[in-house]
């Protein structure tokens, strides 16, 4: 079995805070099964509930585990291997035993869960759980409540999930040097990338450089990653393209550790030695955003507000280049800069790359005070609440020429007093650029995550001539 990743004091302290802050019932905390690829016994590669892992910390398959708050007792869930799962799997560790090393003293099948389950309903007694996300789970959440997949949402808890995010947003310090490991892995995937690439390659020979790092630090991906040409699709997973001179590369791609703590950065370089005169200009106006917005990153203040000034900083940036006009205020406050920055600065990122997305960004990366918006490109921000010490998130401001946005907004005529679109349409095929890096929040400013990646284009320039 994969240990827990801490030791069980931490797991025991973790469970005591979260049952602190809940009155009564049971709260019932899942963790995930194993995903059929293509028939039973072909499976994806496992990944454990990041809530699960965080209070519970045991990296397998089939489990579950009950806090009875009425009675201050908890109770893991799960059935010990059979003699036909060891011929397959090995020796495995009873689930009792399983409990024991973290704490937990009693144990029990998942036949036993039901019959619990079943009795407290029966006794009109809450029932706490998390919004299920895995098909393999709500279909045994709706069998052991007596539900239907869609009735499930009326044992989903808002106070319970309130509770998981206080206490997970705050990273202890052991969690963020897991982080800060996930992050000079992820920095080493960026150079592989950036010291291998050369025209002539296939995008997905570049790809397995970048997978390989991952794999020889026993570790792996913490998402597919986005390694493209044509870095004005946000999420580009496509490896198939030819690498040619004057093309620049975008690579986003992180780490996860042993212990499940994500990485996330992106680098953006020419394929070729160097950039091109237009790409040179709009690097640095993306750089000069990310250092801008860097430079505010503190306790206290909303990073929606963080994100509103990087996007004045880039409007100033692409006025200076020509294809923006005015003033850079008024322009975000229009919403014009969305031509070229459709989504949002960053997100907070943790045990998930997106952390506790899950449980939803109006409650993790929004509070009562600020709500999400639906307007086109500050929807996209996923998190833009007050900061605090603690916090780890990423920031990840970028150029994004989309020819069929340009077409769209050009025949509407939008923000014509913002947008120069005779100089915009010279730049369709101008392609993307962004620039990522992770950070917590210290008392007094923020840190970032990991070993130096170079960020600069004359040290970038540097590699790729090197």
């Amino acid at each position: 079995m994969n240990l827990p990743t801490f030791d069980r004091q931490v797991y025991t302290q973790r469970r005591q805070q979260l049952q602190s802050k809940l009155s009564n019932g049971l709260v019932l905390l899942l963790g995930n099964e194993d995903s059929s690829m293509n028939y039973k016994d072909n499976c994806y590669p496992f990944r454990q509930d990041s809530t699960f892992l965080y209070y519970i910390g045991i990296d397998q398959p089939g489990l579950a585990v009950i806090f009875d708050l009425d009675e201050n007792r908890e109770i893991l869930f799960g059935e010990n291997a059979s003699i036909d799962d060891i011929i397959w799997t090995g020796p495995q560790p009873l689930v009792q035993e399983l409990a024991e090393t973290i704490g937990i003293a009693a144990s029990d099948n998942l036949g036993a869960l039901a019959s619990l389950l079943a009795a407290a309903r029966k006794a009109q007694r809450p029932i706490h759980i998390l919004p299920p996300y895995r098909p393999e789970n709500k279909i045994k959440l709706a069998a052991w409540l007596n539900s239907s997949i869609e009735q499930l949402q009326q044992f989903v808890s808002e106070p319970l999930i309130r509770a998981v995010i206080a206490q997970r947003e705050i990273k202890e310090e052991r969690e963020i040097q897991e982080m800060d490991k996930a992050c000079s892995i992820s920095a080493d995937m960026h150079l592989a990338a950036i010291q291998h690439a050369r025209p002539g390659m296939k995008e997905y020979e570049l790809a397995a450089e970048v997978e390989a790092i991952a794999l020889a630090n026993y570790g792996r991906l913490s998402y597919p990653i986005i390694l493209t040409i044509n870095g004005e699709t946000l999420h580009n997973h496509y490896h198939g393209n030819t690498l040619k001179d004057e093309q620049m590369v975008l690579v986003d791609a992180g780490a996860e550790t042993t212990g499940h703590y994500a990485g996330d950065l992106t680098r953006t370089f020419p394929a070729g030695a160097a950039f091109t005169t237009r790409q040179r200009e709009l690097y640095n106006v993306v750089l000069d955003s990310l250092e801008h917005a860097i430079a505010l990153l503190r306790p206290g203040i909303q990073y929606k507000e963080v994100h509103t000034q990087a996007c004045i900083k880039l409007a100033e940036g692409l006025t200076a280049v020509g294809l923006m006009k005015g003033d850079a205020q008024e322009a975000v406050a229009a919403g014009a800069h969305t031509m070229f920055f459709q989504c949002g600065l960053g997100h907070m990122i943790g045990l998930d790359v997106h952390d506790m997305e899950d449980l939803g960004e109006p409650l993790v990366g929004y509070d009562d005070q600020l709500k999400k918006s639906k307007e086109f490109g500050w929807k996209s921000l996923r998190l833009g609440k007050t900061l605090k010490t603690g916090f780890t998130l990423t920031v990840e401001p970028g150029i994004y020429i989309i020819p069929e946005l340009i077409d769209r907004w050009k025949a509407e005529q939008k923000h014509t007093s913002f947008i120069n679109y005779e100089l915009l349409n010279d730049y369709r095929t101008f392609g993307g650029i962004r620039i990522e890096d992770n950070f917590v929040i210290t008392d007094s400013g923020s840190k970032k995550l990991g070993k130096s990646l170079p960020r600069k284009l004359e040290d970038i320039e540097a590699m790729r001539k090197g």
